[in-house]
């Protein structure tokens, strides 16, 4: 029994599935996040490695009843292109030859999970934030997704970001300020204290999944403060910039918004459809959806010649 193994690796998870040849998904997991970013040090690449060897024992695990992968294609957020150091540890891990694995930027399989190629634009805010297009020649496209510490608006370490920069400004202007907003209250009870050696410690020392898993604590005191909700309609906003961006390049085609940043709170994708006026006039549409890259790059491992959703 061959199957294909799928791998969608993000900051704060990275996701796996097991599709037999049928292209039915068998078996998933999840293990810690990863960035390919990880291998410009040699902290980051032991810590990569060390989540390719516990991800490769669960999929090994769940291949005794399924059948084990015959060929791999993993999307890795921070891919560049230089593969050769990641397909040699998958090979060895899994036992896949070399040739038989494919590797790419983890948004390029989630963009084929909500579009064939040519048929509409992905909004994708996770940890952090990028559009994608992939046209009708197979090329793919992109505005954003540059990074955290460039950019990457509206993605969960932005939210995170933006939220402790608010909070340590109202602290340097009215010293103790926190007690009264429930949105410094969460997340000084995510960090662990109101010193600010808590929140140093925490965006500095940090993984940047991690820090962007902050915007949960944005996000739980959005009933309650202002400030929050304004913080999650600026995140909207920004996504919406994104799909501005490609629909100016490429043209009208529906627009699907995903990821866990976007699923945070109903204000993020309100704030969005708000922000895309051609949305209201019928110009444009706009659907909120899950996607699962990892059974999507699963689908394409064991039947590399689809092009499928």
């Amino acid at each position: 029994m061959d199957t294909g193994l799928g791998i969608d690796a993000g900051g704060t998870q990275t996701r796996w599935a097991l599709a037999d040849a049928g292209g039915a998904i068998v078996a998933e997991g999840h293990v810690a996040g990863l960035s390919a970013l990880q291998m410009a040090s040699p902290a980051g690449r032991e810590r990569l490695r060390a989540t390719f060897e516990t991800l490769a024992r669960d999929v090994l695990d769940a291949s005794a009843a399924h059948g084990r992968p015959r060929r791999i294609n993993a999307g890795l957020t921070g891919f560049g292109g230089d593969s050769a150091v990641l397909t040699g540890w998958l090979a060895e891990l899994l036992g896949v030859a070399p040739r038989d694995i494919s590797l790419c930027n983890d948004i390029e399989i989630a963009f084929l999970d909500a579009f064939a190629p040519g048929a509409g634009y992905l909004v994708y805010a996770g940890t952090g934030s990028i559009a994608a297009f992939i046209d009708a020649a197979g090329t793919f496209h992109r505005a954003g997704g540059r990074g955290v510490v460039l950019d990457d608006g509206g993605g969960g370490f932005w939210i995170a970001r933006e939220a402790m920069r608010r909070i340590w400004r109202r602290e340097d202007e009215q010293p103790g300020a926190w007690r009264s907003s429930p949105l410094a209250q969460a997340v000084f009870d995510h960090v662990g204290g109101s010193d600010w050696s808590f929140s140093r410690q925490f965006i500095y020392a940090r993984e940047r999944g991690e820090i962007g898993q902050l915007a949960l604590a944005v996000a739980r005191s959005a009933d309650d403060d202002a400030e929050a909700r304004e913080i999650l309609r600026q995140a909207g906003a920004e996504l919406a910039r994104l799909a501005r961006a490609l629909v100016a390049r490429f043209g009208a085609r529906p627009i699907v918004l995903s990821g866990r940043a976007a699923q945070l709170h109903p204000l993020v994708a309100q704030a969005m459809r708000e922000s895309l006026p051609e949305v209201a006039n019928g110009m444009l549409s706009l659907e909120q959806r899950t996607v699962r890259p990892h059974a999507a790059a699963a689908r394409l491992a064991i039947r590399p010649e689809s092009t499928m959703t």
